[in-house]
This record gives structure tokens, sequence and C-alpha cells, in this order.
């Protein structure tokens, strides 16, 4: 399995260097030339397996020769012990063919949790093999930091640096990040909201110099590897639904498009998935290309879902490649566009092929607030803010017949008061996570500034 570059001037890699890399040298990140098939045999033969036992005949086609077949089992088996439960990403039924996945059993209580525990060991197999180091840096709107600070603290074979949004995660998303005492993982506050971070990330990527000075490596959606590992729960969930004798549908909170596009890959490879819909809060930029076919930024706006509060969705890139026959000048030119001008204007055949494979819809500050409190009335369950946008927008697209599939991203105590405030109980941390605001925090405070970045950077890492 060879993996290609999303804007076509980049060397082919395979898998092992292309998770390494992260983003490819022309700017564009990298997909699989092509896609793996699973017949309708494959898929069916997965029912009953663990989720370990599943992942791995979900993620061999990807991996190519980068691990031996005992050597990927036991990444898995590695990766997946520290879940707090043993179906890994269980299924709640909350009403008539209505269902929520839950992702958010694993050591941070968030769905990056499922592809960071992967990655983590993943990487810490080929450095060690290769006896190298690298410096991970990483930004995120609130979850993808802590996941990766748990992934990767205390490993000899990496450095890891976070970029978070000052004042624009919740305490328990922050604290996450800044009480890990091992020296090897550094939390920085920096000035701007999440896209400003993940500008400056990708500046960084795209310092050639830089890049190989601190030996550069990113764990972002925006590796290939990340998006990878989520395609595994698509398939364990319809499979525990009747596939592939029936369709089923997913719904999935998103900002960034990762675990979406996840669900895309899935639908490629074979699994008979109905729709696909994009739920957004009111940072809808996805929402809105769907409607219109302009993809435009209007600005972030926060929110009580923080971590959907984006406006620049790095992976939409790679859905971009395949609506555009995987023309990688034609996606280069759309993405200097949204650089340049702020946005960019599908053409008809892409915006069909877009709205052919998925729908949406939006959830409001008070619609959030308001399913909250139902399901807490109703079922029992306690969502996040985040699982929430997404179940009300499964309501309103489920399609009678077909089982809807809403993600739960996180654990409700993430974001205490804003469940507190919407249904009137307030969600306890896990008791491995009960002295969470005892713990002392680590931060360093940083400008919205390249040159400032990099050389705060080059002093964390400096041994």
């Amino acid at each position: 399995m060879k993996y290609i570059s999303t804007r076509g001037q980049a060397p082919a890699l395979s898998f092992e260097d292309a998770m390494l890399s992260g983003l490819a040298v022309d700017g564009g990140l990298y997909v699989p030339e092509t896609w793996p098939q699973m017949s309708a045999a494959d898929i069916a033969a997965l029912a009953g397996l663990s989720y370990e036992d599943a992942a791995y005949r979900v993620i061999r086609p990807f991996v190519g020769d980068t691990f031996s077949d005992d050597e990927l089992r036991g990444i898995l088996a590695r990766a997946y012990g520290s879940f707090r439960h043993p179906a890994r990403v269980p299924l709640v039924q909350t009403g008539p063919n209505e269902f929520i996945a839950e992702l958010h059993h694993g050591p941070t209580l968030a769905f990056k949790d499922v592809a960071m525990q992967l990655i983590g060991q993943m990487f810490e197999a080929v450095l060690t093999r290769r006896g190298e180091r690298v410096t991970i840096v990483g930004a995120t709107s609130g979850d993808t930091g802590s996941a990766a600070i748990e992934a990767f603290k205390g490993l000899e074979a990496v450095d890891v640096v976070i970029l978070y949004p000052h004042g624009r995660v919740s305490d328990v998303q922050r604290r996450q990040m800044t009480t890990p005492a091992e020296s090897n993982v550094h939390a920085v506050a920096m000035d701007g909201d999440f896209d400003d971070c993940q500008a400056r990330l990708k500046d960084m990527f795209n310092d050639a110099a830089f890049r190989g000075e601190v030996k550069l490596a990113g764990v972002n959606s925006i590796n290939w590897a990340r998006v990878m590992a989520q395609v595994v729960y698509y398939f364990t969930t319809a499979v525990s639904l009747g596939a592939p004798h029936r369709k089923v549908s997913f719904t999935v909170p998103t900002g960034n498009f990762g675990d979406i596009f996840a669900g895309y890959v899935a639908k490629r490879m074979g699994l008979p998935i109905a729709r696909l819909v994009i739920a957004t809060n009111q940072n809808d930029i996805l929402h809105r290309t769907l409607q219109s076919g302009a993809h435009r930024k209007e600005g972030v706006v926060p929110s009580i879902s923080p971590s959907m509060d984006i406006q620049v969705s790095s992976n939409f890139e790679r859905l971009l490649f395949d609506l555009y026959d995987r023309e990688g000048e034609a996606v280069a030119q759309l993405m200097a566009e949204l650089g340049q001008q702020g946005g960019f204007v599908l053409s008809q055949g892409a915006l069909a092929r877009l709205r052919a494979e998925f729908a949406s819809g939006a959830c409001s500050e008070a619609e959030t607030s308001e399913t909250i409190r139902m399901m807490a009335d109703t079922t029992g369950e306690v969502l996040c803010p985040h699982s929430a946008v997404a179940v009300k927008v499964a309501r309103e697209q489920g399609a009678s017949g077909v089982p809807m599939v809403a993600l739960a991203t996180a654990h409700a105590a993430k974001f205490p008061d804003a469940v507190e405030a919407a249904c009137g109980q307030r969600p306890n941390l896990p008791p491995h996570m009960a002295d969470l605001f005892a713990r002392p925090e680590r931060v360093t405070r940083c400008a919205n500034d390249l040159t400032a970045l990099k050389t705060l950077i080059r002093e964390k890492i400096a041994r």
C-alpha cells in the first residue's frame, strides 16, 4: 500500500513514512493510492469478534509490511488495553432504530483515544526499530491534545508539544493537558482560536529547515493513521446492527471532518452505509457548504461544544481529492483560494458528488442544551454538548427502517458546567481522574507568532 498527497506534488510513501511525516512536503494530506475492499463475507465475519480482532482485519491492508501480523496484534492489544469498557466502543439504544456509539471509554474520555492510543504504539514500535527520536507538535481544540499527551507521555523516542487556544477549552480539557508530570510532554496555551493553532502548526510543517532540525512529526487528524484507526468503529458498530445484511446510517458531530471522513472511507471499503450525516454547531461551515456549495470562513464563535469551534476543516481536503477525481492540482488551487480569499466554490459536479455522499444539519446553543435535558429526562443518558449536537441532527435526519447511530464523542464530565446548566445534573469524573483538579499544572503561554513558537519548541526539546 502506497500513500499519495492530495496536492499531487509529493512522492508516494509507505504507510510507515506517511505516518511519521504527517503532512506531505507539498502541503497536502496523505491518502491511500487505492481504497482496500472488504467483501460482504469479510464484513459478516467481523460479527462476534473482539474490537482488537476486528481492528486487525480492517487495518491490516492499510499498513502493508510496516508491521508483521504478530507485531500488529500486539500493538492493538496494548492500544486498547487501557479502555474501561470490554466492548471498547459499546452501543446504547435510545429509541426505535436510534442508537448512540460511545467513543469515550479511553483514558482521556474522548473519541480521540481510539486513534491516539493506537498511533502512540505504532510510533514507538517504528521509532525504536529505527533508533530515531522525533518531536510531535499538535494543535487541539480540546480533546486531541490530552489524548496525544496520554498516548506519548514517558516514551523514550518522542517529545510532545501541544498547542491549544488560550481560554477556549474546558477546564477539564485544559487540566488533562497541563497536569501530566512526564518531562517529554509540553502544553502551550497559544493566543487566538483553534484555527490559529492549526495554521501555525501547518506553517511549521511547511518550513523544511525547521521540520528537519527538530525532526517534526504530527499526530493531528492530518495524520492518515488517525483516520485509519477511526474507520474500525464504523465497521464494528454496523456489524452489531446487522451489516452487511442491512444498511446503517451515522450522524457525526464534526468540525475538522476527520471523524466523518473515516465513515466515508468505511463506505468506500464496502460497508453498506445508508447515510453519513454531518452535524455542526453554530460554527457551521460544513453544513453551509452542503447547502450552498460555497466553502467560506465566517469567523469562529465560541460555544458550549468547543471542540467543534472550527472554520478550517483540515480533513475536508481529503474528501475534495475524491470529489475532484483525485486531481491534485485542482485541490491545491482550492486550498490556495481558502488561504488567500477565505473560501472557494465547489464545481457543480463536485457539489453533486458531495450531496450524494453526505447530508448535514446544524444545532444552535439552545438546541444543544435542550437535547441534553431531553435525553437525560427520557433515557437517563447524560450527553456531552458535542454528542448532543449529533443526537439532535440524527433525529432530524433519521429514515424509517434504517438504524441511525449518533457518535458520542466525549464523556459528559469533560464539560460539567454546560451539562449541569442544561439538565441540572453535574457529571462526575471517573475514579481514575477524581483528583484532576488537585494536580499541579505545567503550561507555557505563547503569542500567535511562528518565530516565537519555533523558539519555544527548541527550548522545550533541548536535553
